[in-house]
Formats: C-alpha cells, structure tokens, sequence
C-alpha cells in the first residue's frame, strides 16, 4: 500500500467510518499496558452495551441472557429469529427447529462483550439473515483469565447446551444436531479451538468427553477473519502495518501477550494452528466443514489463508470466502452493506449446505 514515490498510505474509508476506528483506536491505545492488562473501567466508557430485550425488533429478533455457570460468571445471549412465514400462516402449532450458531466475539481475548453494541447489532443481523438461534458467549477475558480460559467457556456453553436445549426458555425448537460454532477475530481462533476439543477422542481431566448421549453435533465451523499468527511477520503484516486500521503489530504482540500463558512466544499452538512452527495440529474425523472470511485489506488475511491450506492438507472441507477491499471487522459497519448482505447470504448458504450434508 504506497505511492508511486514508496511513501505508505491508509486504506481509504468512508469518514463516519474513519471517525469510528480512530475513536476505537484512541480507546484501546489509552486502556491497554505493555503487558496486555486493561484498563476496564476507563475501556468502558468507550464500550456502550445494550440489553438484551425479549420483545421482537423490526426484523422479528428477540433476545435474552442465560447464566451458564454463575461461578465463574459465564453467560450467553440468546438470539431468537422469527418464524418463516409459512408457519405464521400454518393451522399447525409445530415449528421447524432451527440450526444453532454458538458465536464468539472478538476483541483480541481481552476486550468487550456478547452485550458490547456493535456484537449485539451483529448477531441480531445473523439470526435474522441465516433464521437461526444465535448464542453469543460472554466468556472470561485476558489478562485476568489467560489461556486456556476462553476455549474452556466455549466448551462449557456446549455441554450446556447439550443438557438444557435452551426450549423451555425460549420458545423455539433447536436442532443441535446442527451446531455451528463462529467468531470474529479472536472470536474465529476461540471457534476454532473449541471445535477441536470437542471432536476430539483424547481427553483430560481439564477436558473430559462430551455426555455419551450428547445431541450437540458440530456441522461447520464460520471464522470471520480469525485471529491467527506466530512469531513470523507475514508479507501482509508488513505491508498493512501503519496502513490498515486496529489491527497493527503492536496492538496485536500485546494482546498475545495478555492471552498465552506467561513466558510463551507466538508460536504457541492456541496462535499458531498450521503445524509448520510447532506441533502438527490434530484434527479428528468428526472435525466439521470450515468456511473462512477473508478480507483483502486485513493484516491476518496471511494468516487465515495458510489455516485454510491446513484444514484442505488434513482432508477437511473448507471454503474461503474473499472480500478483496474488507478491512478487519468490516461487517460492524453499516456503510459496507453490500459486503455486510453478501457476507450473511454467504453464511447461510454453507449453513443449508452443510444440514444437507450431514
């Protein structure tokens, strides 16, 4: 990204945008340390959070919080979608269950919320546009709570699941036999993970089996531009650095630092999933299809390309999805609706596809 006289230059954005991302930036370069620790009161000035609210909203979207394990204050929001017009209609009170989307947010582990706006505003437009329930994990937060706290939470929101089914509460049948596990970001790298331990046939006492009669099926994996890397500097973290918006090498060291045990580097196998720095990634037969979003103008997109070489090199189903002009978090913004409509179009598409499949 430079001119023709080598002189490096930002990524051209509309202005409320730009506005948006300084102001995002401002907030995490004044909240976080060198260490990775947070400042939270003073981050959630910044960090507006809505409620959650059962009463339907324009597109027919309610929602509602569980506690899934008090002691550690994990919780999840629970987003319902409407129901398909032909069963407003129907004389029959059956109602088709629906897929279920576990989502994780992202935030580089250390930041924000399922209730931080721009997440809730999310999720709202995916339970609408792939008319399935959403359940958007709260889970604990680096530094406070490092590796491997966050993928544990996600597991946890699985058994879950598995236990409750969520239909006294809710009102609307689940098919958990059609589970798909997503995330943006550090949201994407937490999906990921979750989805190896619980497809997983080796156990530990920290990560014991699924219930024998578990019906939580995972059938696809959705990774928004996720939060991948290691200690290498990539040909688009070099290019994008002070070009790109959020994510620069800076921002992104410290936010490792906050979430991997203390003392490792970035090769660390929860950051670095391809195997050609580590240990081989095991990804058992159960392991679902994957479908991977990458933006032309993220810092990751290096990253993302090379975990979807991975999953294709292991015999796993993968479509990558390109937004060739998309920065990191693109579908937070309203002014990039055409990306935003063919993101979710895309979503849904491998959603009825990988039922299908199954």
């Amino acid at each position: 990204m430079a001119d023709a006289h080598g002189h490096r230059r930002r990524v051209a954005l509309p202005c409320a945008v730009r506005l948006r991302l300084c102001l995002l930036e401002a907030a995490i370069d004044a909240t976080q340390r060198r260490d990775g620790a947070i400042n939270r009161p003073l981050f959630s000035l910044y960090d507006r959070r809505a409620p959650a609210d059962p009463r339907p909203d324009a597109a027919g979207v309610s929602s509602t919080d569980v506690t899934v394990d008090a002691s550690r204050g994990l919780w999840a929001r629970v987003f319902t979608p409407p129901a398909p017009e032909h069963e407003h209609s129907s004389s029959s009170s059956t109602t088709t269950p629906r897929p279920v989307i576990v989502y994780f947010h992202g935030g580089g582990f250390a930041m924000f919320s399922a209730a931080s706006r721009p997440f809730d505003t999310h999720c709202r437009t995916l339970c609408a546009g792939v008319g399935a329930v959403v359940v958007s994990v709260d889970y604990r937060l680096a530094p406070e709570h490092r590796f491997p706290a966050a993928y544990d939470d996600g597991e946890a929101v699985l058994r879950y699941l598995a236990t409750t089914g969520l239909r006294d509460e809710h009102g609307v049948p689940m098919d958990l036999s059609a589970c798909f596990l997503a995330g943006d970001s550090a949201g994407g790298n937490i999906a990921h993970h979750v989805a190896q331990r619980w497809t997983t046939t080796t156990t530990t006492p920290a990560t014991p089996p699924p219930p024998s009669d578990n019906p939580v099926h995972l059938a696809g994996v959705i990774l928004l531009e996720p939060y991948f890397g290691g200690e290498e500097r990539t040909k688009a973290e070099r290019a994008l650095e002070g070009v790109a918006p959020v994510v620069n090498i800076r921002r992104s060291d410290r936010w490792w630092r906050a979430f991997l045990p203390e003392g490792a580097d970035r090769n660390h196998p929860a950051a670095h999933v391809t195997g050609d720095a580590g240990p081989e990634p095991e990804l058992q037969e159960a392991f679902p299809p994957a479908m991977v979003v990458v933006g032309g103008l993220d810092p990751l997109q290096d990253w993302d390309r090379r975990y979807a070489g991975m999953l294709r090199q292991k015999g796993k189903a993968v479509r990558v999805v390109e937004f060739p002009e998309a920065i990191h978090a693109f579908y937070f913004f309203p002014e990039f609706a055409g990306d935003i409509r063919k993101l979710v179009g895309e979503i849904r598409a491998f959603v009825e596809e990988s039922i299908m499949s199954k």
